[in-house]
């Protein structure tokens, strides 16, 4: 996949997850990774980013195998960003279609 398409839609696909649930960052880039290539090395600053940007907060919880998780929910200004994110995904999906079917 075209790596900066790639960019420009991981913030909309962690939104996207995070708004069904909380979820910890490796689980984030393992459901991520099932539909795009993506490292963790790419979702932890976007996910550092969009906490400084006050779109998710934070929980770490003991682990029941292993070491504590850092779990992740959306704040309701990153409810609100994923909503008109969708809307404008949307429409950009639309026109992008359109001129790919030729019907411009």
């Amino acid at each position: 996949m075209i790596t900066q398409l790639k960019k420009g839609v991981l913030e909309l696909c962690v939104l996207a997850l995070l708004s069904k649930e909380e979820r910890y960052g490796y689980e984030l880039v393992t459901l991520i990774s099932e539909e795009i290539e993506v490292t963790a090395g790419t979702i932890y600053p976007l996910l550092k980013r969009i906490k400084e940007e006050g779109f998710v907060e934070t929980e770490t919880r003991d682990s029941p195998g292993g070491p504590s998780r850092k779990y992740y929910r959306l704040t309701g200004k990153g409810r609100q960003t994923f909503a008109q994110n969708v809307d404008e995904w949307n429409c950009f999906y639309i026109k992008i279609n359109k001129i790919i079917g030729g019907n411009v």
